[in-house]
């Protein structure tokens, strides 16, 4: 069964078009990953699908609501976290739980319930009257979301949730993303790191407002990077990169961190992934003067993925 319904969601802005008729569905239960550069239309997309931005065409139904003909119904019904958190600094722990509690409805008895439970996943037992900006990152990374779903909704929509997180908060905030999924609800989730994207049952790639890649993680890997793909080690980097760039045979290089990482083109003249490999190594080592430390056949990443659609064939 469907959560979330997409039929050709456009939405421009005067002449811009910052969502290109896209479609999709997200099933029950699922953490559903959106993914694209900044711009792309992800922040876009979100808004209309909680109700806050009307549609300039098509239509989607969240929870079985409109959201061209229903979005009170949707913003009722879903839980939002917003790139900023969407906690009030100058109020405290307790008074945002509160504050929140009510926008939703929710007093009394109940709200105490629903009080302790947020309290104990954030990790901010005994900390009811600090204020809000005297907390870390993470900890109001973990606020917010608790006062999004306080009120138990069915579908919570995260926008770039773990932006400024430290590694550590990050991972304990995708470990309650799987507990609310493992528990029957539904999470649209953005990000910008990929690795996170690994942790989602199901991804859509959007890019100037189109759609241009969706499937579970295995399955892009699959079928978007048929060839193998190498990861270089090396000193002088961008001039690597520069020689790189060159050879006909490698396509789509780019930078990991201190590393390269590049395709081998279906016109690799080598029989053997060792023999290239090999070739590799001559020419930045012998031919350039290059210090080789290693070149290895890596698994593919969702990064290696992301950058092999949307980098443009040059070779």
């Amino acid at each position: 069964m469907n959560s979330i319904e997409v039929n050709n969601l456009t939405k421009k802005f005067g002449k811009f078009t910052s969502v290109d008729s896209i479609s999709f569905d997200v099933k029950e239960g699922e953490v559903f990953g959106f993914l694209g550069a900044n711009g792309a239309g992800k922040s876009t997309t979100i808004r209309m699908l909680c109700g806050i931005l009307e549609p300039t065409s098509g239509d989607a139904t969240v929870g079985g609501f409109s959201v061209l003909k229903e979005p009170d119904k949707i913003k009722k019904s879903i839980g939002y976290m917003s790139q900023k958190f969407s906690l009030y600094n100058d109020l405290t722990v307790a008074e945002n739980i509160r504050f929140f509690g009510s926008v939703y409805g929710i007093f009394n008895a109940k709200l105490a319930e629903r009080r302790n439970w947020v309290l104990k996943m954030a990790g901010l037992g005994g900390r009811e009257n600090t204020l809000t900006q005297n907390l870390s990152t993470g900890f109001k990374q973990r606020l917010a979301l608790g006062c999004a779903v306080i009120h138990e909704p069915k579908i919570v929509f995260l926008d770039e949730p773990t932006g400024g997180v430290d590694p550590i908060s990050r991972r304990n905030f995708w470990d309650f993303i799987n507990d609310l999924s493992n528990n029957g609800t539904t999470v649209f989730v953005t990000t910008h790191y990929l690795d996170e994207a690994e942790f989602c049952n199901r991804i859509m790639m959007i890019d100037a407002g189109k759609i241009i890649a969706g499937g579970s993680p295995k399955e892009l890997k699959l079928n978007y990077l048929k060839n193998p793909i190498l990861e270089i080690e090396c000193d002088r980097i961008d001039e690597s990169m520069q020689i790189i760039d060159k050879i006909p045979w490698l396509k789509k290089a780019a930078y990991f961190g201190k590393n390269l990482h590049v395709m081998v083109s279906d016109e690799n003249p080598h029989t053997t992934v060792e023999k290239t490999i090999d070739d590799i190594r001559h020419i930045l080592t012998d031919e350039n003067g290059i210090n080789v430390i290693r070149v290895d056949r890596i698994v593919p990443s969702l990064e290696d993925v992301f950058v092999n659609l949307l980098e443009p064939e040059d070779k």
